[in-house]
């Protein structure tokens, strides 16, 4: 029985002394998607900030694949100790929906530690549409049902979960056509041979200022004040009440990271959201960085809780599978 109490009391003293001199060697993060997207850009940025906080280096692990589960798996399995952090976005709520098989489970293989930023995302239309507002749109939409071809980034994308959205709450089905990333539908949107998406701002707002597309609303609930966005109306005041998708972002520890570590890195995460240099590249991305109680570990969990339950339901409803 001594034994027993000596080696637990030497496991808790060896965890305190390991969370107090935590980190003392480089922290990597793993992004579940390709260099070079949103995503991987916003943990970038976030790895520099974050890096001057805990005066450590952060390196940037690409880990893509399978809509980003491979990633999210790779660390729910990684040592619990904070060297291996995940950061994901809206996916992390979408995949237990999605997928009828994944290797973890969103709310109990994690530690949550965070919420980053919002991205926003707007409804917009080939160039040659004949509608030149949302009003005119759903006038468009519903006289040419069973025409309609609506563009997506590929199955479990944030516009194929935005644009499926759409269609339920505007009650027609749309021919969705889905593609190997953005660019390429970008591409036959600007061309003309499919008719609408819904996307991030960061992959629109230079179309839109441009005058490559025709723009239609916003999905948040309240208008944005980017200047090239900010005479979109939302969708919810057109009509389609309590319609709000945004592409948030956030950072995980595999279950059992000690709870010192998790509270260091969090409050690293709160001083760094406020790092006037990383506001200025979300803003330049169109993101919105989060100032809210998701910030704290609790919030963000129950958010993302909340999510599951809200995407889980659409996907069900437009009986949708990754597999």
């Amino acid at each position: 029985m001594k034994l027993i109490v000596i080696a637990a009391a030497a496991a808790l003293l060896a965890t305190g002394a390991s969370a107090q001199s935590y980190p003392d060697k480089p922290i990597t993060v793993v992004v579940p998607f390709a260099a070079g997207g949103p995503t991987d850009k916003v943990a970038r940025d976030l790895g520099v900030a974050l890096g001057a906080v805990l005066k450590q280096t952060v390196i940037i692990d690409n880990v893509g694949g399978a809509g980003g589960t491979l990633g999210a798996t790779k660390v729910a399995k990684a040592a619990p100790d904070g060297y291996t952090l995940l950061l994901h976005h809206i996916g992390m709520s979408t995949s237990p929906g999605l997928y009828r098989k994944l290797a973890f489970n969103t709310l109990n293989d994690f530690e949550y530690l965070g919420m980053i930023n919002d991205v926003p995302m707007t409804l917009i239309g080939r160039p040659s549409l004949p509608a030149s507002n949302y009003a005119e749109l759903r006038k468009w939409i519903d006289a040419n049902k069973g025409k309609i071809n609506l563009a997506n980034a590929g199955l479990g994308a944030a516009s194929h979960l935005c644009g499926m959205l759409f269609q339920q709450q505007v009650g027609v089905d749309m021919t969705t056509v889905p593609y190997k990333g953005t660019a390429p539908a970008m591409n036959d949107l600007l061309g003309g041979q499919v008719d609408i998406m819904c996307d991030q701002t960061t992959n629109t707002t230079s179309q839109i200022e441009a005058g490559k597309v025709k723009a239609y609303a916003v999905t948040t609930l309240k208008p944005l004040s980017t200047p090239a966005l900010s005479k979109l109306p939302t969708l919810d005041s057109q009509g389609l009440k309590g319609f709000n998708v945004s592409i948030w972002h956030a950072l995980y520890a595999p279950k059992g990271t000690p709870a010192a570590v998790v509270e260091k890195v969090n409050s690293a995460l709160k001083t760094a959201l406020k790092d006037a240099d990383f506001i200025k590249k979300q803003e330049a991305l169109g993101a919105v960085v989060v100032t809210d109680g998701r910030v704290n570990p609790a919030e963000h969990k129950k958010f993302v809780a909340a999510e599951i339950e809200k995407w889980g339901a659409a996907i069900r409803a437009a009986n949708v599978y990754a597999d």
